[in-house]
């Protein structure tokens, strides 16, 4: 390897701190899954913070971090056999926003206590690209969120006031708010505050989903769906 490599290997480096634990490795790897929380925020649309030695600080879990670092950097999940923080593992997973890894912990459905039920909010991205952009061009994207929790709909609408939206009432009670349109870059900042803001509500992704379509001969639409979940207490009448 040339010497200018091995130089620009170096410059490459970055050094986190998360929870307490420090973490190096390189730019390259943080930025692996770019829709993923931490390729927003190295790729400067995510706000970041500093401890007083000038690493990159991330209040989590520090422990952890080593197995969804590894997952960074080899795009597989190994474990030890003897691993018992799956749940853990899978709220991290979750707040980093890594889809892949998400679907490698699995989604399978808990059981509950028969005094609870699951409340559930749908997320969305819709995204129209270009066919004859080199690399692919975003014309355009919306992000919309539906659930029958009422509650955290006000405190999105309350907390999100800076965004373009509108709200619809949907069939089953539920409502939809839609975010847009925006250019990329501002739906994936908008989509990491929202992911943040509805998972410190007590609600985790269950699963996640792709759907491509073409409507037009010079554009594709891509969709990606979130869904969360979050059991509440049943009230009796």
């Amino acid at each position: 390897m040339e010497n200018g490599d091995w130089a620009h290997m170096m410059m490459d480096t970055v050094t986190l701190n998360v929870g307490g634990h420090l973490y190096t490795t390189s730019l390259s790897t943080l930025q692996r899954y770019p829709d993923s929380m931490l390729g927003a925020m190295f790729r400067g649309d995510f706000p970041t913070t500093r401890d007083a030695q000038g690493n990159y600080f991330i209040d989590r879990d520090g422990p952890l971090f080593r197995y969804v670092l590894n997952f960074l950097r080899t795009s597989k999940l190994t474990l030890p056999c003897d691993f018992k923080e799956t749940e853990l593992l899978r709220k991290e997973a979750d707040f980093y926003q890594i889809e892949p890894l998400i679907q490698s912990l699995g989604d399978t459905k808990p059981l509950y206590p028969v005094d609870t039920f699951e409340q559930v909010v749908e997320l969305s991205s819709t995204r129209k690209l270009s066919k004859y952009s080199n690399p692919v061009a975003v014309i355009i994207t919306q992000l919309t969120i539906t659930t029958k929790v009422h509650a955290l709909l006000e405190g999105i609408s309350n907390s999100f006031t800076r965004w373009n939206k509108h709200m619809m009432d949907t069939r089953d009670f539920q409502v939809s708010f839609t975010f847009g349109p925006c250019d990329y870059h501002q739906e994936v900042s908008l989509r990491v505050h929202l992911v943040e803001y509805i998972s410190k509500q007590g609600f985790t992704i269950r699963n996640t989903r792709v759907h491509h379509m073409s409507e037009r001969a010079n554009e594709n639409t891509v969709e990606h769906h979130w869904t969360f979940c979050r059991v509440a207490q049943k009230v009796e009448d």
